[in-house]
């Protein structure tokens, strides 16, 4: 499964993004696709994400409010809608897809395939 990331970029405090990843098809019948975000020295951590139908929509508590997770399953993308930036929002924001489970696994090792990854860079 190919994952293809976009929509990252510089951007001033308060500003808003549109991420979006597509997956070049489905590997699972019924699979989660999350976004993860690193900051420069620190750990990859979950953003948000959700499952095949998008029933189940799950947040960071560091983004609830501020951030929209969409899915369009008829095109394979699925869309982080990023508003009210802050600078501590900088990092390189990832969309990874992996088996369904209940709740939402928010472990980057439970994620089996990868997009590359896109830089959002939010300015003070």
């Amino acid at each position: 499964v190919q994952l293809q990331a976009s929509g990252g970029g510089l951007v001033q405090a308060g500003g808003s993004l549109r991420l979006s990843c597509t997956a070049a098809e489905s590997a699972f019948e019924d699979y989660a696709l999350s976004w993860f975000r690193q900051a420069p020295g620190k750990g990859r951590e979950f953003v948000a994400g959700s499952n095949w139908s998008g029933e189940f929509i799950d947040y960071a508590d560091a983004v609830k409010g501020r951030v929209i997770f969409a899915r369009d399953n008829d095109r394979n993308t699925a869309y982080l809608q990023m508003n009210n930036l802050k600078p501590e929002d900088t990092a390189v924001y990832y969309c990874a897809e992996g088996i369904w489970q209940q709740p939402l696994s928010r472990s980057p090792g439970q994620y089996i395939y990868w997009g590359q990854g896109t830089l959002v860079t939010v300015s003070s």
